[in-house]
């Protein structure tokens, strides 16, 4: 459903003349300078609210990268054994999936035993925020970005969550896992203190019936000199039609206007999951260590691989189209598992055995590059694209369960495969 256009003309600089109905240029000289300087003012402030917002994103990816270069290290010092290991690995996507679920509500509202309690604790902990984070950062971004930067903008969330984990295998390699907590507390004070100095999104507070706040809001993101007059229109129109739609609950996505959209949308998180990358993710390091590669060396060499690769994933997004992503994506994570499979099979019956390390090494590698070129970020894309606007927060919601679901099952039954 498109979105009502606003009614009457509030164009800015629209001068008619008195006698024969001619009109003075939309934008005069004078005005066009007058408005670089505004865009260059609403620019700063959007993308400082953007830089703010993605440290949340940093943030998740620390979060998920985090057992990967820790693993030896955790087990060796704490005694833990491999199931509990397992426990410590996957509990966050358990705190996760509550704060997936529980997120849009908020968002719209507001001895060695001893030390593993606490590990797993604090994980929980920062499953629960990560799950929130997944939900809020992209969905402000999406709310104060104008029109015409607000994909490129968008696509930072993903880039963030890929370097927040690429600089926790990296460091991990180079530090304690005590010394690599301090990873995820840099870009969670940064987010604390930025959140003092930007505005709050104006279609939450449009939304909230905060009338005064909003204008505000806008014209701060916008330029003190900008004519939000036509934007605020179309905000307030927007959430007014959303608004007129009855309330949609849990039964409204079986019904068969709504079910293709969710049979893909769960279909995309299962086998995005169900091929695996949480226990790649999780456990890279032990991978590594069992196929007879440095654990440190090949942690270092995905969180190298990631970041171009999903920047050119962003790139190709728009240009190649999400289906044909997705298919060679899922055509390189099968030829990065098969290799790495076939690795450990040479291994386990004792042939080629010099080969091992570096089919591991190349599997994984390939299989790294390519889900993040497409498996990791499309089916997310998508799952935004597919829903009718007044099924899209549910819809979300359930496909983001399904996904922290997925992620659980990986996660913590990887480690006895």
């Amino acid at each position: 459903m498109g979105k009502p256009r606003a009614s009457g003309d509030v164009r800015t600089g629209a001068l008619a003349s008195g006698s024969g109905g001619a009109t003075a240029p939309l934008l005069p000289r004078n005005d066009r300078k007058a408005d670089a300087k505004v865009q260059g003012g609403s620019l700063f402030m959007v993308l400082l609210s953007t830089a703010v917002a993605v440290c949340g994103a940093f943030e998740f990816g620390t979060c998920v990268g985090y057992s990967a270069p820790t693993q030896s290290g955790i087990e060796r010092e704490l005694g833990l054994s491999m199931a509990e290991f397992a426990i410590f690995g996957s509990v966050l996507t358990i705190g996760a999936m509550i704060g997936a679920v529980t997120s849009g509500r908020l968002a719209d509202s507001l001895g060695r035993k001893m030390g593993a309690t606490m590990l797993y604790f604090g994980r929980t902990l920062l499953g629960f925020c990560t799950g929130v984070l997944s939900y809020v950062v992209p969905v402000f971004i999406a709310e104060i970005a104008p029109k015409d930067l607000r994909g490129g903008l968008a696509t930072s969330n993903q880039l963030l969550i890929v370097c927040g984990s690429s600089t926790t295998y990296i460091t991990g390699a180079l530090v304690t896992w005590r010394n690599l907590v301090l990873v995820g507390i840099v870009p969670s004070v940064l987010l604390l203190v930025g959140l003092l100095f930007i505005p709050e999104s104006p279609r939450w507070l449009a939304q909230a019936g905060r009338e005064e706040e909003f204008h505000a809001s806008l014209q701060r993101l916008r330029g003190e000199n900008a004519d939000i007059s036509e934007e605020a229109i179309e905000i307030k129109e927007y959430i007014e039609s959303l608004q007129s739609f009855p309330r949609a609950r849990i039964q409204d996505l079986f019904l068969s206007r709504n079910i293709y959209a969710v049979i893909v949308g769960v279909g995309l998180m299962i086998f995005q999951q169900l091929g695996g990358i949480n226990g790649v993710g999780f456990y890279a390091s032990f991978i590594f260590s069992s196929a007879g590669f440095s654990g440190k060396l090949g942690t270092i060499l995905i969180g190298i691989v990631q970041i171009p690769i999903t920047l050119l994933g962003a790139f190709l997004m728009d240009r190649s189209g999400r289906r044909v992503l997705l298919m060679v994506s899922a055509s390189g994570t099968f030829l990065g598992c098969f290799l790495a499979g076939i690795s450990f099979y040479l291994k386990a019956h004792g042939l080629f055995l010099e080969w091992v390390p570096a089919l591991a090494l190349s599997g994984i590698l390939v299989y790294i590059g390519a889900y993040s070129i497409g498996m990791g970020p499309v089916p997310w894309v998508i799952m935004s694209e597919i829903f009718a606007i007044n099924i899209k927060a549910i819809g979300g919601s359930l496909v983001t369960l399904i996904s922290w679901l997925g992620s659980f099952a990986v996660s913590y039954s990887f480690n006895f495969l």
